[in-house]
């Protein structure tokens, strides 16, 4: 499956921060998210995962767009509400690159604002 790699990885790191992991590749119609985690003060982090061997065609961050943000706010809201049952929980998006390959390429976390 392609992007496994680097979702296994991502996954981990994650956990190394002292991140519980609670979903893989949730969906909904119209969005999904790569990984949706909790930290240790109960956040909930929703984690959009890209990665790039190389630079040719831009750095894995240049990937996400404006449509796939919003994609994921979908979905990271449907995460509340259809398993959770609420909407209010405090939580926030990421987006976190790879550089080079997905065993060895540069970890990189990127808050997403807004």
């Amino acid at each position: 499956m392609k992007g496994a790699d680097a979702e296994a990885r991502a996954a981990a790191h994650l956990e190394a921060l002292g991140r519980v992991v609670l979903a893989r590749n949730y969906r909904i119609p119209g969005g999904e998210i790569d990984l949706v985690s909790r930290d240790a003060d109960g956040t909930l982090i929703f984690t959009e995962v890209r990665q790039r061997r190389s630079a040719r065609y831009g750095d894995a961050a240049e990937s996400v767009t404006p449509r796939k943000l919003a994609l994921m706010h979908r979905a990271a809201l449907g995460y509340l509400t259809r398993e959770l049952g609420r909407d209010d929980l405090p939580c926030r998006l990421e987006v976190l690159t790879i550089q080079g390959p997905a065993a060895t390429g540069e970890l990189t976390l990127l808050d997403v604002e807004g």
